[in-house]
């Protein structure tokens, strides 16, 4: 997994801003909006919601993305993955 300062500093291919809603809200954008972003590109989702931080590794593991990490900011978190396939 990437340093936060190194997370910080990535350019994501497509971003994703899922704050304010709830589980399963966030994950269900990511679903969507991965399919957009070319093979070996990298998705950054923001959310407010805490779950998300479990919810968004489980479900890259599982269908074979690659899970960078995390920032918590102010409020909120920025999850980075990379499309895997």
């Amino acid at each position: 997994m990437a340093t936060p300062e190194e997370l910080s500093n990535l350019t994501a291919d497509k971003q994703v801003d899922a704050r304010g809603t709830a589980c399963p809200g966030p994950l269900l954008e990511a679903k969507r909006a991965i399919t957009t972003v070319p093979m070996g590109g990298v998705m950054e989702l923001l959310s407010s919601d805490q779950s998300t931080n479990k919810d968004i590794p489980r479900w890259a593991k599982k269908i074979g993305h690659d899970y960078l990490g995390v920032v918590e900011e102010a409020g909120f978190w920025r999850l980075f993955v990379k499309r895997g396939k």
